[in-house]
C-alpha cells in the first residue's frame, strides 16, 4: 500500500526495521535484571516474615497474661498462666488442669455443689512452632482476685521473665522477652543471641 504524503513524496507505509517491540537482548537483560532483584528480595522477605511471626507469637503470651488477669478480676478468684513445666505449675487444682500445657490460662471456679473447680480458659500460644521456641523454660503466674500475678506457689507480686521465645533463623533480634513487673506491668523486648535450651 502506497501513501501520498502532502508533499507529494511517495512513501512505503510498510518501511523495513521500523516494526514495534523488543529484540532477543533486551528481552534477556530484562530477565536477568529480575531475577538479580528477586534473588535479592527473596531473602529480606524470608526475614520480614520470621520477626512477624516472633512477634505475633510474643503478642499471644501478653493476651494470654491479660486474659488470666481479667479472668481472675472477674470471677474474684485465682487464675492461671501455665509453665511448660509440670512441677513449676504447682499441684493444686489449678496446676493440676494446666499440665504441661504451655502458656495455657485455667481459672478457677466452682461447681454446682460448691466445690472447687478449675477450666481451661484459653489454649496456649498456637505460633509456638518450628522455627520458633522458647528458649528456656516458661514461668507460671497465678493472678489473685486483684489481677496481680505471682509465680506459682509464692504470694509475692512477681517481677521477671515470664517468656523467652526465639529462633535460631534470624541473625538479628531473634529473640522476644516478655517480662512482667510488680505483678501487673507487662513488657516485651526484642534481642539478640543464640536460643538456649
Amino acid at each position: 500500500m502506497h501513501v501520498v504524503p502532502k508533499g507529494g513524496r511517495w512513501r512505503d507505509t510498510y518501511a523495513a526495521g521500523k516494526q514495534g517491540g523488543f529484540t532477543i537482548v533486551e528481552l534477556m537483560v530484562t530477565l536477568v535484571v529480575a531475577a538479580i532483584l528477586i534473588g535479592i528480595a527473596i531473602p529480606s522477605f524470608r526475614n520480614i516474615i520470621l520477626s512477624s511471626r516472633l512477634t505475633t507469637t510474643a503478642n499471644q503470651v501478653v493476651d494470654a497474661i491479660n486474659t488470666a488477669k481479667v479472668e481472675a478480676i472477674k470471677r474474684n478468684n485465682f487464675a492461671q498462666l501455665c509453665s511448660n513445666l509440670d512441677s513449676a505449675n504447682s499441684s493444686d487444682t489449678l496446676g493440676t488442669q494446666c499440665g504441661g500445657n504451655t502458656g495455657q490460662v485455667v481459672a478457677l471456679g466452682v461447681d454446682a455443689s460448691g466445690n472447687a473447680q478449675a477450666e481451661t480458659i484459653q489454649v496456649g500460644p498456637v505460633g509456638l512452632a518450628s522455627p520458633l521456641r522458647l528458649s528456656g523454660n516458661f514461668t507460671a503466674l497465678r493472678f489473685n482476685g486483684l489481677g496481680l500475678a505471682a509465680q506459682a506457689g509464692t504470694s509475692s507480686p512477681y517481677s521477671g521473665l515470664v517468656a523467652d521465645i526465639c529462633t535460631d533463623s534470624l541473625a538479628a533480634d531473634n529473640h522476644r522477652m516478655i517480662y512482667i513487673a510488680t505483678g501487673s506491668v507487662v513488657q516485651v523486648l526484642k534481642q539478640s543471641g543464640t536460643c538456649s535450651s
